[in-house]
């Protein structure tokens, strides 16, 4: 298998781009196709104790980069030559089987949409990031925080959310869930009314196992394998998520820290602590797949460390030998709503 990395994406590139590139190598026996600016490039491998580009390894070089200030709706028609740009190419190109860029999330999403495509016939392609629960995890899908959202686009990504859940996290049946205040089916706004409608005809229909609304505390106890909701909640539920995780840490480090009697109690207990500090740390997942693209592309947060980058190739390899694009293929004629049918 092989995976492109736009070397120059994100707040540490190129060094943590490259060092987890080879971390991941070692850990998968991938090639790797780094581009951006070869010559810094080069540096890095050096830094990581390669004297020679490593069998495996191939650098494309690039002359440009994707800035966070530049606008995605034109970055590529105005540079022709990024790092992220010529790795979504050789992406759409068949080069590789798989792309990781830890750089601007709307450029990527935009260069993914418009040079690699979307699967025929979904309206638009949806980030799907898994959040840790109390039984496991779950799958969060929403119409993006700036997008415009509507009953047809969130029962066309519940379905890719339960084709990821399938299909990459191995669960056989997902239940889905959408978010709301309440579990009661009058609960919400007219988009979450409307919604529901759609999702109990497709649970009726035996395309989706839909187990109603969710409240988020529900949810994040482990309710449901896929939580479905519009952008603005979606981004609040998994910013809430982040900063909990994070006081919780704080809050346990200080408790146990306090003074020699509190620290030889966190002797026994340690192993837990570690293990709920590293399900609560993103760069353990690594990164997010873009659902509904016809080939894989993983976003890295973009403050990526070696460790995320290592794991955002983890999710790289997992989504393409998992068979979810050819999925989607399969059953993207059961997402085509017509706005008539709401409600019905």
């Amino acid at each position: 298998m092989k995976i492109l990395l736009d070397a120059m994406g994100g707040d540490l590139a190129p060094l943590e781009i490259v060092k987890g590139a080879l971390a991941a190598q070692r850990r998968f026996g991938v090639d790797l196709v780094l581009t951006g600016d070869a010559v810094s490039i080069l540096r890095a491998l050096e830094q990581c104790g390669e004297s020679t580009v490593p069998k495996g390894v191939e650098i494309v070089n690039t002359t440009e980069t994707v800035d966070m200030c530049d606008d995605p709706a034109t970055v590529f028609r105005r540079k022709k030559d990024t790092s992220m740009g010529v790795a979504l190419q050789m992406l759409h190109d068949g080069k590789g089987d798989a792309m990781v860029s830890a750089g601007s999330t709307g450029a990527l999403l935009t260069g993914a949409t418009l040079i690699v495509k979307r699967v025929r016939g979904i309206r638009r392609a949806a980030m799907a990031p898994v959040i840790p629960t109390a039984t496991g995890r779950a799958v969060l899908i929403d119409c993006g925080a700036n997008a415009e959202c509507t009953p047809e686009y969130l029962l066309q990504f519940a379905y890719l959310g339960n084709y990821y859940a399938r299909r990459v996290l191995e669960l056989p049946q997902p239940r889905v869930g959408l978010l709301n205040i309440g579990a009661e089916d009058s609960k919400g706004t007219p988009l979450q009314k409307e919604t529901l409608a759609l999702l109990r005809k497709a649970d009726a229909e035996g395309h989706l196992h839909f187990i109603g609304n969710i409240e988020a505390k529900e949810a994040v106890k482990g309710g449901c394998d896929v939580i479905v909701t519009d952008g603005f909640s979606g981004n609040i539920l998994l910013k809430t998520m982040e900063g909990t995780g994070s006081f919780a840490g704080s809050a346990l480090k200080e408790i146990f820290g306090k003074n020699l009697l509190t620290k030889l109690a966190a002797l026994p207990v340690m192993p837990g602590l570690k293990a709920f500090r590293a399900m609560m740390d993103p760069n353990k997942v690594g990164g997010t797949a873009f659902i509904g693209i016809s080939k894989p592309v993983i976003k890295a947060h973009g403050a990526s460390n070696a460790e995320a980058i290592e794991n955002a190739v983890a999710q790289a390899v997992s989504v393409a030998s998992s068979g979810l694009i050819a999925d989607i293929e399969r059953n993207v004629a059961l997402m085509s709503i017509e706005k008539e049918e709401i409600g019905k």
